[in-house]
This record gives C-alpha cells, sequence and structure tokens, in this order.
C-alpha cells in the first residue's frame, strides 16, 4: 500500500506546488512543461525503516516518455511563442518555419538537456516535500506508513 503513504501527503503536496512555482519560473522550463515532469516522476520513500536515513526520493525514470512532448509543448500552447513561466526550449515561430522546411533541427536534440534539468527539479521537489513534512512534524508518521508498506 505506498498509496497510503502517498495519500497522507496530497496536502503536503499541493503547499511544495505553491511554494516551488517561483523555483519552475527561474528554471529553463516552462509551466506546462513542468506539469509533464510531474506526470511522470514518482516520489518514493528511501530507507523508510532507518529513521535517520530515511528520505522522499523523485523517480525519473518515466521522465523518458514524456521528453518528446516536452520539446513541442510551448508550440502547442502558445503559437507566438513559449507559455508559461520559464525562458522554455522553444524559440516560437522562428523555430516552426525552420522546422517546417527542414532547416531546423530534428526535435531531439534537446533531450539531454531537458533531461538533466527535470531530474534536478524533481530531486529538488522531494527535497522540499521532505523538508516541508518535517516542518509540519508529520514525516516520522508518513515514514512510517511507507515502512509498513514494503
Amino acid at each position: 500500500m505506498t498509496a497510503d503513504w502517498q495519500d497522507r501527503i496530497v496536502g503536503a503536496r499541493m503547499s511544495v506546488d505553491d511554494a516551488f512555482a517561483d523555483r519552475v519560473q527561474a528554471s529553463d522550463l516552462s509551466r506546462p512543461q513542468w506539469g509533464l515532469v510531474m506526470t511522470a516522476v514518482e516520489f518514493e520513500f528511501q530507507d523508510p525503516d532507518d529513521p535517520a536515513a530515511a528520505r522522499i526520493v523523485a523517480d525519473t525514470s518515466g521522465l523518458e516518455h514524456v521528453l518528446p512532448e516536452m520539446e513541442t509543448v510551448d508550440r502547442q500552447m502558445a503559437p507566438g511563442g513559449p507559455a508559461g513561466g520559464g525562458s522554455g526550449t522553444s524559440s516560437g515561430v522562428v523555430d516552426g518555419i525552420k522546422n517546417a522546411l527542414g532547416l531546423g533541427d530534428d526535435g531531439g536534440g534537446d533531450h539531454e538537456a531537458l533531461a538533466t534539468e527535470a531530474e534536478t527539479l524533481a530531486s529538488a521537489y522531494a527535497d522540499e516535500l521532505q523538508a516541508h513534512l518535517e516542518d509540519e512534524g508529520r514525516f516520522d508518521a508518513v515514514r512510517q506508513a511507507a515502512a509498513d508498506a514494503e
């Protein structure tokens, strides 16, 4: 019942989402791209049986499935340029025209940069989530629920 401990942190995740918005804004990812990251990332406990070593970590193995969409999401959301916050990875109309004419890149060149940025942010989010739970005095109860589920 991994879902049990995850169900217990829904409110905490919403609070961290709000607090983390500035971090996303300052990153190279747009808000729509970050939304895709959050659908692909799963949070799990590392060492939940050890109170001193337990920590929440981001499992980013699912990112590979959303990377192609991350490269195009800004163009789909706002034809005149990147949508949402951050600088995004699209130059908007000019890149779209170049790509249509076969003069742009093949769309696969930025996977590594996007993956690195997404993994870095997801890891920082996991750290913020754990810190939030610790500040609220809820981390140990959530950790114990995760340990019981194993």
